[in-house]
């Protein structure tokens, strides 16, 4: 829709999830150009296996966050980095809400340990999963005056339980994850959209692409080594709205 709508000839262009193009490689014509969105996913082998196939054509990856959580670069497939504009600049010239930014401890979290370089996620639920944090991040929530919130938790069964503490107070709230079905996952995401439900709890599942402008707080229950997805949670509130102010709650 967005490339409609920017005039784009889309009997010139294939749009596609990886996954898909990967399985149907075979019958796709070789394009002149390739075009890659989170292209911080671009050493994954399923992303390789396009770039192999077409490897006589050009490509371009674009990302708000070009970092690996290894804190690795991505030279294996990109020969040159163009560097876009910053959030500073991004936020003067309305691309971007600004935002306040607070961080809250709820929790001790030393001690926590490490696993395929990032936190482990049971460590961060015990750590988290008390009745007496979930007030906190309520308390907090209310506080700061949290609008339309997404909610980044560690496990499904924190995010599970989150979302009831939520409801336990009279906000609505609702959690989806991987497993959730399409069709029950699409509908609760639409009743955000509408405002039908004021948080949205999950497991990295809404970290990229996610697009509702309205959606003005972040709340950040989920610790992480990678640069990358705190980026891309933390800033999930920062889309464009006039008059809006983001509201990032680290916690």
């Amino acid at each position: 829709n967005t490339f409609k709508a920017y005039g784009v000839n889309m009997e010139l262009c294939k749009i596609g999830m990886v996954q898909t193009i990967t399985r149907h490689i075979e019958q796709i014509n070789k394009p002149s150009l390739i075009i890659t969105d989170e292209n911080h996913h671009c050493l994954a082998s399923s992303y390789k296996r396009i770039y192999e196939a077409f490897s006589d054509s050009y490509f371009v990856g674009v990302t708000a966050t070009p970092v690996r959580l290894n804190g690795g670069g991505l030279g294996e497939i990109n020969d040159c980095l163009v560097i876009g504009p910053s959030v500073k600049w991004l936020i003067e010239n309305k691309k971007l809400s600004p935002y306040e930014y607070y961080a809250p401890t709820v929790a001790d979290l030393s001690g926590i340990r490490s696993r395929g370089g990032d936190y482990a996620a049971e460590d961060i639920e015990a750590a988290l999963s008390r009745p007496h944090i979930y007030g906190d991040v309520i308390k907090y929530y209310k506080q700061l005056k949290g609008g339309k919130a997404v909610c980044y938790c560690a496990t499904v069964r924190h995010s599970q339980d989150m979302s009831e503490a939520f409801r336990g107070q009279g906000i609505s709230a609702y959690h989806i994850d991987g497993k959730t079905p399409k069709d029950e996952r699409q509908d609760i995401i639409q009743r955000f959209r509408e405002g039908k439900i004021k948080v949205l709890c999950n497991v990295d599942l809404i970290s990229e692409g996610f697009d509702v402008p309205d959606c003005n707080t972040s709340i950040l229950l989920r610790p992480t080594k990678s640069l990358t997805l705190y980026i891309q949670q933390s800033m999930r509130c920062m889309r464009y709205q006039p008059n809006k102010k983001a509201l990032i709650i680290d916690h």
